[in-house]
C-alpha cells in the first residue's frame, strides 16, 4: 500500500504524484481516491499498470468534465457552506465543519486530528478538466456514503450509475473510510482480486 501524499495544487500535481506512487508499486496496481482524489484517479488510471479503481464518496469526472460541472449539477450539499478559503485561493474546512459536515460520525479526537492534518487545497483545481477518464476502460467500484454532507448523496449515486460502478452503500458520512474502515477495506480487497 502506497499513500500518495497530494500536494493539492492541480489537477497536474496531484497526477503527477499519483503517476510517481504508481511507477514505485510493485505488480498491478487498485487506485483508491476519496473526494477530491475521485478525480486524479479518474485520471491517473489510465496508466497500464492499473487495473482497478475504487471510489470513496468520490467525483468521478468524465471526459472534458471538472469536479466543479459535478458539484453544479445536483443540489448544493449542507457542508458546502462551511467551506472557507484562504487570502490566496486555497479551501479548508474549519474545526465546526469538520465535527458537523465532514466528519460527524467519528469521535472528537479523531474530528480534531483531521481538522489539524487537512491539507488545504487550490480552489481552481475544481475548474481543471478530465482529458479521458480511466473508468470507460477499467473496472470500478464505487461506495456512496449515505449521510453524506460534503458530496450529495445522489451525486454520488449517478456517478455510480455513470460509472456502471460495483457500487456499495453505507450509512456514513463522508469519511466512511475512517468511521467504517471494515466496510471500505472489503470493498478495496474485491476491487483488487
Amino acid at each position: 500500500v502506497i499513500a500518495v501524499q497530494l500536494p493539492l495544487t492541480s489537477l497536474h500535481d496531484d497526477v503527477a504524484a499519483t503517476r510517481r506512487a504508481i511507477a514505485r508499486a510493485h505488480g498491478k496496481v487498485t487506485l483508491v481516491g476519496h473526494s477530491w482524489a475521485g478525480t486524479v484517479i479518474s485520471e491517473a488510471g489510465n496508466d497500464a499498470r492499473v487495473t482497478s479503481l475504487v471510489y470513496v464518496a468520490a467525483f468521478a469526472p468524465d471526459f472534458g468534465q471538472s469536479t466543479a460541472d459535478l458539484v453544479g449539477s445536483y443540489p448544493a450539499p449542507p457542508g458546502s457552506a462551511g467551506i472557507a478559503k484562504t487570502t490566496d485561493g486555497y479551501l479548508y474546512l474549519p474545526l465546526k465543519a469538520v465535527k458537523e459536515d465532514f466528519a460527524p460520525d467519528v469521535k472528537t479526537a479523531e474530528q480534531e486530528r483531521i481538522a489539524a492534518t487537512q491539507g488545504p487545497i487550490r480552489a481552481d483545481a475544481f475548474g481543471e478538466k478530465i482529458t479521458h477518464a480511466a473508468w470507460h476502460d477499467k473496472p470500478s467500484w464505487f461506495v456512496v456514503s449515505k449521510n453524506d454532507r460534503m458530496i450529495n448523496p445522489d451525486l454520488e449515486r449517478a456517478m455510480a450509475k455513470t460509472l456502471h460502478a460495483t457500487t456499495t452503500e453505507v450509512a456514513a458520512s463522508h469519511v466512511s473510510m475512517v468511521s467504517q474502515p471494515d466496510a471500505i477495506a472489503r470493498v478495496i480487497e474485491r476491487a483488487s482480486e
